[in-house]
């Protein structure tokens, strides 16, 4: 079968499970819809008879499958061959390219996130940013597949995409040298002060035990005991469902990481701790989160459990706000659906659909000086056409306050520069570390509150 590296490589934006639909399942489907298949099947006949020139059944075909999972919501997708051999090679890491994630949105391509240290991530481009041309020409209303296989090539050569960032009157071109993109989920370095910081780009395969070697790693390098670590999800799309329950069971000790629930039992599905590793391997030292509205999906699993089970502190801004499980049905030897088959649920019973994870402590990216406007224009979950409405309502004020301003942070892009500060959010993050250090500053103690 095709499909195990197909599951591993649809998981990139998404949770994704494989659950095999049931024969019965199916029969009561059909019997409930006989009526409607009547007009589909009428409307086939109509266009195969009258329409100004003949039609592929391949094409009629495509089209009503892409048009009924257009209605549903902007996750669930139909893919073939060419799709499923996309994801795979990205997640593989072997391709040449530009090294972004992008989706379609409204004949447009916009970019989710550039991953870190790919030659787009190098060349300024930002997530939210709409690519309109590649080398002039113009790609509105193209193909996904045909605008990606446009931007890849091969490593050293240059490419010019013509840029429209939300808050900016004119685009601008960037021009980029396509590199061979190696992703690496999961990377770390020691700060100043011993204080960890662990960045996790994607929930790929292994991250949770990619994540437990970075931290003894850390643990060797440092001169002494580590004062503190910052678990860096800024910017990750996501992945594999198994992996966020896995990194999250790294630091907790007991209780549930997340629920998925469905229309039916088999679809409702608790994850506790205590399943993937035995203990907390950062017992006593103190954890700082960093989310932004690129942190969606397996992102905010980690996020909102180790929040809720008080582990952590979250800091940054609110997530993207995708709370939904996406399930790869099989349809064939090389095509499936990709299917919104459940919502996902903090331990605290918080859907995140829509609203994200709040951080405890919002901080902006002054160092970005493209940030105040970008955020203004952030395109979140709740932002997207046909998204799942959250079963519990969030009235509009909620989602706009984390775009209130704060008078702790009042210094410019250009100030920060003089400094030395390229990256507020994790300094900001390390040096609230540094000043705590010898406090517990979200450390759960015995009856799990902060202490």
């Amino acid at each position: 079968m095709k499909f195990a590296p197909a599951i591993r490589a649809a998981a990139l934006c998404t949770a994704v499970a494989l659950v095999p639909a049931t024969t019965a399942a199916i029969a009561q489907v059909e019997g409930r819809a006989s009526p409607e298949f009547a007009k589909l099947f009428a409307t086939y006949q109509r266009i195969k008879a009258s329409y100004v020139e003949p039609v592929d059944d391949e094409v009629l075909i495509r089209g009503a499958i892409d048009g009924m999972l257009a209605a549903l919501d902007p996750h669930s997708a139909y893919l073939d061959g060419t799709a499923l051999e996309r994801l795979t090679t990205m997640i593989d890491g072997n391709y040449q390219g530009l090294g972004i994630s992008v989706q379609m949105e409204d004949g447009a391509v916009k970019v989710i996130s550039p991953f870190r240290g790919s030659p787009a991530d190098a060349a300024g481009i930002k997530a939210g940013d709409y690519i309109t041309h590649i080398n002039g020409e113009l790609i509105y209303g193209m193909e996904l597949n045909d605008a990606v296989a446009q931007m890849r090539g091969p490593a050293g050569t240059d490419i010019e995409v013509t840029i429209f960032r939300p808050g900016r009157e004119d685009s601008f071109e960037v021009q980029v040298t396509r590199g061979v993109i190696e992703l690496e989920p999961v990377t770390w370095e020691l700060m100043d002060g011993n204080i960890g910081h662990i960045s996790v780009n994607e929930f790929s395969a292994d991250v949770g035990a990619d994540v437990r070697r970075g931290l003894r790693e850390l643990q060797e390098q440092a001169t002494g005991r580590l004062g503190g670590l910052v678990l860096d999800l800024r910017r990750n799309p996501g992945g594999s469902l198994d992996e966020a329950v896995a990194l999250s069971d790294l630091f907790l000790t007991d209780g549930q990481i997340v629920s998925q629930r469905g229309r039916s039992r088999r679809e409702t599905i608790y994850y506790d701790a205590e399943t993937v590793y035995r203990g907390d391997v950062a017992e006593g030292l103190p954890i700082i989160v960093l989310i932004d509205e690129g942190s969606a999906s397996a992102s905010e699993i980690v996020a909102g459990a180790l929040q809720d089970h008080r582990r952590a502190l979250v800091m940054g801004e609110r997530s993207f706000g995708k709370g939904s499980v996406q399930t790869l049905l099989p349809l064939s030897r090389d095509s499936a659906l990709k299917l919104t088959t459940a919502r996902y649920y903090t331990p605290a019973g918080r859907s995140v659909q829509e609203g994200g994870i709040e951080p405890d402590i919002r901080v902006p990216q002054l160092s970005d000086p493209d940030a105040e406007r970008r955020q203004r224009m952030a395109l979140r979950e709740s932002d997207l056409r046909g998204h799942l409405v959250g079963e519990i309502g969030v009235e509009d004020e909620n989602l706009e306050r984390d775009r209130l301003d704060d008078p702790r942070f009042q210094l410019t892009a250009a100030e920060l520069e003089e400094q030395g500060v390229d990256d507020f959010q994790l300094d900001y993050a390390v040096r609230t570390l540094r000043r705590t250090s010898g406090v517990n500053v979200a450390v759960r103690g015995e009856n799990g509150s902060r202490r």
